[in-house]
């Protein structure tokens, strides 16, 4: 809390430096609740993802993660990967549930290419999308992060689930040769 900042739509932890080229990340996929105001028609959602840049810099975005939302009484997940300001995409055929442990990794092997990559460790499946060429922007590789998100749909945030908690394990970046893992970070909060 010590360096505690307050974001509209992110929480968790950023790393900020120079020249950070992987990020990877460990979760156990929640279950979403209904919040208290909640309607049935309405579809709440949150996302869980690693990432690298969208903080100091917002040029460019590579991430991949996982969405978890609730309806009425059904919920729903998936998986996804991004090169911002692309749009995200689903990854398909790649079952997620609740409970399952999820890898999240993302790689850059230039400022304009590079991979998403979904491991379920509980099931085995594992699924990659390589970047071929960067999509309309370039990574500065400033940030490194692994951040809960209510994301936008339709320039609007999305009506934001009960997601409990989610805890990154094992959440490394890589920099320059090196790897760091979180301690250091800012810590970012939803407000």
């Amino acid at each position: 809390t010590a360096q505690e900042t307050y974001s509209s739509n992110w929480a968790g932890a950023v790393l900020i430096g120079a020249g950070y080229t992987s990020v990877s990340g460990e979760m156990v996929v929640p279950i979403p609740r209904l919040p208290n105001d909640a309607n049935s028609y309405t579809n709440y959602c949150a996302s869980a993802w690693v990432g690298i840049d969208g903080d100091t810099c917002s040029r460019a975005i590579l991430q991949t993660g996982i969405d978890f939302c609730i309806q009425g009484g059904s919920t729903s997940y998936s998986a996804w990967y991004e090169w911002y300001p692309d749009f995200s995409h689903d990854f398909s055929n790649i079952q997620i549930s609740a409970g399952n442990v999820i890898r999240m990794i993302v790689n850059a092997t230039s400022k304009s290419s590079g991979s998403a990559t979904i491991e379920n460790l509980s099931t085995g499946a594992s699924i990659t999308h390589a970047f071929r060429k960067g999509l309309g922007g370039d990574l500065c590789e400033f940030n490194a992060e692994w951040i809960v998100e209510d994301f936008s749909v339709n320039n609007a945030l999305a009506p934001f689930a009960n997601f409990g908690n989610v805890v990154f394990s094992n959440a490394v970046a890589s920099r320059n040769g090196n790897t760091y893992g979180p301690s250091g970070a800012i810590i970012m909060d939803i407000y």
